[in-house]
């Protein structure tokens, strides 16, 4: 028996998060897409894969027995990715999480609603990453490390052991970061990059190693 979903916004993680649920059911027949939604008008109609563009996000509310996967993820506005995904007005327990079945999870790993591992992605033991993650494909997050709510890591990003990552962080594919590191809320560390200290609250960085290249101002959506 299939679950319904839909998937919100229609996007390039919401296309990778098909591709992995397309994965998932080629091994157990697990979820029933239904369609992509976005509140963006233009976007109604068009399709990938077959799936559609339904309309805007209160689908999710005239669909209540259907699950949700919401996967915003766009650099420029990471740091607000709590708000965007509260534009969809659910219970918590309506939101999905979904793994690619490439994905390898330790016993004790914990992983929160409405996160999206994708392909060849570990999660080594004693690790929590947070609800409303997104973790893309070949990262390794190592032993007693945290990934905070709303985070996105980007693809051949390796965290050691013992680091936190907090809040609505980004951090940028092929970054390495030195175990026991803490990188603070609505941070985000540069493609490339490798951290060996720790990352304050709204800093950008970047390079090898990594430095400071500004402090992040919040701007409205």
């Amino acid at each position: 028996m299939t679950t319904d979903l839909l998937i919100f916004p229609f996007g390039g993680n919401a296309k990778e998060a098909l591709i992995a649920i397309f994965a998932q059911n080629s091994m157990k027949p697990t979820w029933n897409v239904l369609g992509f939604i976005d509140d963006d008008a233009h976007l109604w109609g068009q399709e990938f894969c077959g799936i559609k563009v339904l309309g805007g996000s209160k689908i999710a509310s005239d669909l209540p027995s259907t699950q949700v996967l919401a996967v915003p993820g766009k650099p420029e506005n990471y740091n607000q990715r709590d708000k965007i995904i509260q534009r969809i007005e659910i219970d918590h327990e309506r939101f999905a999480t979904v793994l690619d079945p490439t994905v390898r999870v330790a016993p004790d790993a914990l992983i929160g609603k409405n996160t999206l591992l994708m392909a060849n992605v570990v999660i080594s033991c004693s690790v929590k990453v947070g609800n409303h993650c997104v973790v893309l494909p070949n990262t390794v997050i190592s032993h007693d490390s945290y990934v905070g709510d709303y985070s996105v890591i980007g693809s051949n990003v390796s965290i050691s052991g013992s680091c936190n990552i907090s809040q609505n962080c980004y951090i940028g594919s092929g970054t390495r970061i030195k175990d026991h590191i803490t990188v603070g809320s609505q941070s985000m560390i540069g493609i490339g990059s490798c951290v060996i200290n720790d990352v304050e609250k709204n800093e950008i960085v970047a390079g090898n190693p990594a430095r400071l290249v500004k402090k992040y101002i919040m701007k409205p959506l």
